[in-house]
């Protein structure tokens, strides 16, 4: 039993990264110096541009692309990918497997420290996840364990976890996600968060890199760990160092002089096409799950009613062309996203053009206003960020402004406000509506959904519902491929026609941008969705 689900848990993984393996397409120039070749640089030092920002670098206190980003360099998983692709493999664990249908049982490598000295056993590891369901911040993603039962550390290097379905098909994929580092115990509270310049003091890392030098958000210096033995091996280079820009025209500047070798998230499409006739640098694209989404405040919202709020959601929904923002402000960099679960997954269906259409419908939703009698028009608050999503928010949420206003139906307020504060007061009942991107922690439809959907979900938008809640344990525990994908299909059209707490707008791809001479982004470019240093090096 244990060993034909373990087997299922790879294949459900490969089948899901295969098929959004397919969608990857390369931008620009594409050769030696942008894929890989050359060793003969290993170990010389790399200067990274990014204008995501950091919201903290606590695993339990952060739940965002540009967080996850520095952990994963720095923090050790049981679980992580193997470097170049998207297989899942044991990183700290030397092993890990289910011991019975709710029983996932790893064994650790003999001999793990942290940085400092301090030991890293299975008493660490249990302290880790108990310390994420303990604190379960706002802001932490600490929702991706609701099947957890508990753990036990059941000697030195054996830890054990009892779920609470049986066959989770996405637990040991979640062990490599922003809910699976591993954390010093000695340098953390159990209760509560640790600010960042006290864990980089504490040199609390075991990862492929520790941190030398930190200035939020300004500069933050990975050197390489020397004692780390994980998946990742060796890095091939001696340090990265990860510049911040609160201007993508500026990163932009400095990729194309050459006075940084990698440019990543984010820059806009028209520099994108740029930089792709630009001599001295390479556009290398890779396979893509991040989208991007409106969250509704199911409390906040306009209406006065449960069903006049979720008419003003299908009204909002019938309002939108998705094509229409694709192609004007992200040049098809983007594509249209018509359900929850990204097109290329296993499970992915179309709900929202099957039953809202792919042009606006001012006749549907004016007639489920009216039948739910809400006046028009509505007054809508509409909060977007300038800085975590790209600069092209601006032109995506004013786009959406004018096609939402063209039916006549609403009268949009928009508002933005930058990443450290939004990050906080989207949770807290501040936004009526508001804009968020995804960027999966693993490539399986439950990631799409769960955090999303059930109770205690990540968005904090007072969406819970039951029925919802177990078919998404239905989905999670099911051996079968085939029934799976369906109950997935069956979720995404019941959110789309009965409840609507979020509506899904676009769909995108990764893309970096590398000096000639730097080799191995396309290595990190895969479908686990997560940008390595370790795979770096130039020449």
């Amino acid at each position: 039993m244990k060993n034909s689900t373990h087997r299922l848990v790879g294949a459900v993984a490969t089948a899901a990264v295969a098929a959004l393996a397919l969608s990857a397409c390369g931008a620009g120039r594409t050769d030696d110096a942008a894929t890989g070749g050359s060793d003969d640089a290993a170990g010389a030092s790399i200067l990274v541009g990014t204008t995501d920002k950091v919201t903290a670098i606590d695993p339990a206190g952060s739940y965002d692309n540009g967080s996850f980003n520095v952990e994963t360099q720095v923090f050790p998983f049981l679980m992580s990918f193997e470097p170049g692709g998207a297989d899942l493999a044991p990183d700290a664990a030397e092993s890990c497997e289910y011991t019975s249908d709710t029983v996932y049982t790893c064994v650790l490598r003999e001999g793990l420290t942290f940085a400092n000295g301090n030991p890293l056993t299975a008493s660490t590891v249990k302290f880790s996840f108990d310390r994420q369901v303990a604190i379960a911040d706002a802001n932490g993603p600490s929702s991706l364990l609701t099947n957890l039962e508990s753990v036990e550390a059941v000697d030195d290097t054996t830890v054990a976890f009892t779920l609470k379905g049986a066959n989770d098909q996405t637990f040991p994929q979640i062990l490599a996600s922003p809910a699976g580092p591993i954390v010093d115990e000695k340098t953390f509270p159990a209760d509560a968060l640790l600010d960042d310049d006290a864990i980089v003091a504490a040199e609390a890392f075991a990862g492929p890199y520790t941190i030398s030098s930190y200035k939020k958000n300004e500069l933050v210096v990975f050197t390489k760990n020397a004692d780390y033995a994980g998946v990742q091996g060796a890095a091939k280079n001696d340090s990265v160092t990860l510049k911040y820009y609160a201007d993508s025209n500026n990163l932009k500047l400095d990729i194309a002089s050459g006075e940084i070798d990698v440019a990543t998230r984010s820059l806009t499409p028209t520099d994108i096409e740029s930089l792709g006739t630009t001599d001295g640098v390479n556009v290398i694209s890779g396979p893509g799950g991040e989208i991007r989404y409106v969250v509704f405040n199911l409390n906040t919202q306009p209406g006065e009613t449960p069903e006049q709020k979720f008419a003003v959601r299908q009204a909002f929904a019938y309002s939108i062309d998705r094509q229409e923002i694709a192609t004007q402000v992200y040049k098809d960099t983007y594509t249209p996203l018509y359900s929850y679960v990204p097109s290329g997954l296993p499970g992915a269906a179309t709900p929202f053009e099957d039953i809202y259409g792919t042009k606006p419908d001012v006749d549907a939703a004016t007639k489920v206003l009216a039948d739910a009698g809400v006046a028009t028009p509505v007054a809508l608050n509409l909060q977007y960020n300038p800085d975590h999503y790209g600069t092209s928010s601006d032109a995506e949420y004013n786009a959406l402004k004018r096609q939402l206003e063209a039916t006549g139906l609403f009268a949009v307020q928009l508002e933005s406000t930058e990443w450290v504060t939004y990050a906080k007061e989207r949770t807290a009942d501040a936004y009526p509506a508001y804009q968020l991107g995804w960027f999966p922690d693993f490539s399986d439809a439950d990631n799409y959904l769960t955090p999303f959907f059930d109770v205690d979900n990540f968005l904090g938008n007072h969406f819970e519902n039951a029925d919802i809640s177990a078919l998404l344990a239905s989905e999670r525990t099911d051996a079968d491929p085939e029934t799976r994908a369906a109950t997935i299909e069956k979720i995404q059209t019941e959110l789309a026609e009965k409840y609507l707490p979020t509506v899904p707008l676009l769909q995108g791809s990764q893309v970096a941008v590398a000096a000639d001479g730097v080799d191995g982004v396309q290595d990190t470019l895969n479908a686990s969705f997560q940008f390595r240093y370790s795979v770096l090096s130039k020449s």
